[in-house]
Order: structure tokens, then C-alpha cells, then sequence
């Protein structure tokens, strides 16, 4: 369960607009990396993105992408897997899960209490 402080860290994350982007773009990405012919094809998580296919989307270069998608690490919202010389990106299902139920909780109390 996330504690206080790691749901503000995820707010943060988020309240960037190019961060929220990539995050949607992670999120809802219709498309995955080359893969290395080397690489188990087992190994690739189905809803990876590919770092480089992010730089790729937004006007931006690799390293500031890259720092953006740290803060979104960081903020447990992504996790990342490194398979050869590629990095993938894929949702963190659980926290988004809790986020979520952090909002339905706060639309469920009622508004007399604010």
C-alpha cells in the first residue's frame, strides 16, 4: 500500500505535462521496440514501450526523456526492464490501482466534509 507521501510523489510526477504524456503514452502505446534477435521473446513484456520509441513521439532528446521517465520511476507509476541493449517501459498496474481507489474514496465521502 502506498503511503501518503509516495501518492503525493505520484501527483507530482504526474503534474508535469510532458511527464503526463509519456505516462499516457506508456499507458495506451499501440506499439513495442525492434526486438534483438538475441533476446528470449519471452523476456519482452507484452506492454513494454521502448525508451527510444518515446524520444522518438515528443520534440525532445533522449536524455531529457529519459529524465522525465526517471521522475515517473521514481514516482513507482512505470517500471522499467532492461533486455539487451533496449529499455522497456511498461504501466505499474498496482500503483495505478491504488491511485484509482485513492480517488474513488475521496468522490465517495461526503461534501459536507469539505
Amino acid at each position: 500500500m502506498l503511503s501518503l507521501e509516495e501518492k503525493i510523489k505520484v501527483f507530482k510526477a504526474l503534474g508535469n505535462k510532458t511527464r503526463f504524456e509519456i505516462f499516457k503514452n506508456v499507458l495506451n502505446s499501440p506499439y513495442v521496440c525492434g526486438i534483438d534477435t538475441k533476446v528470449k521473446g519471452d523476456d519482452i513484456v507484452a506492454q513494454a514501450t521502448c525508451v527510444g520509441m518515446i524520444a522518438d513521439k515528443f520534440n525532445y532528446s533522449l536524455p531529457t526523456i529519459s529524465k522525465h521517465i526517471k521522475e515517473l520511476k521514481n514516482a513507482k507509476i512505470i517500471n522499467m526492464n532492461k533486455v539487451g541493449n533496449k529499455i522497456y517501459l511498461e504501466p505499474n498496474f498496482k500503483t495505478i490501482k491504488e491511485i484509482k481507489e485513492c480517488f474513488n474514496s475521496i468522490a465517495n465521502e461526503p461534501l459536507a466534509n469539505y
